[in-house]
């Protein structure tokens, strides 16, 4: 049973960082691409960033280009969001994302693309 357990987010003023991570269980993770995306109030669900199964590969929403950095760490099972300079607008629930297929496209932004989902992690940005 695949399991993905996000951790990390929080209350933090505008320009602060926080660092999410999303612990995967029940799946050989170095199989797997990962995904970070997000929903907030009232707005459908929307790409953050995804990383490819060997992490050499990553892909980043253009909102968030240059703030966020996604990366997976391999012995823990873990992948991470960095997420600096934090505005107003990046406040939503974080959800992580397991997709079975190594394939790489423009398709790593989808939600119809991931097969497991976590349950979320709230991420407020005060101004």
């Amino acid at each position: 049973q695949v399991q993905l357990v996000e951790s990390g987010g929080g209350l933090v003023q505008a320009g602060g960082s926080l660092r999410l991570s999303c612990a995967a269980a029940g799946l050989t993770f170095n199989h797997f691409k990962m995904g970070w995306f997000r929903q907030a109030p009232g707005k459908e669900r929307e790409f953050v960033a995804a990383v490819n199964y060997s992490g050499g590969r990553t892909s980043y929403a253009d909102s968030v280009k240059d703030r966020f950095t996604i990366s997976r760490d391999y012995a823990k099972g873990t992948i991470y969001l960095q997420m600096n300079n934090l505005k107003p607008e990046d406040t939503a629930v974080y959800y992580c994302a397991a997709d079975t297929s190594t394939a790489w496209g423009t398709s790593v932004a989808s939600l119809r693309t991931y097969d497991f989902w976590g349950q979320g992690t709230q991420v407020t940005v005060s101004s």
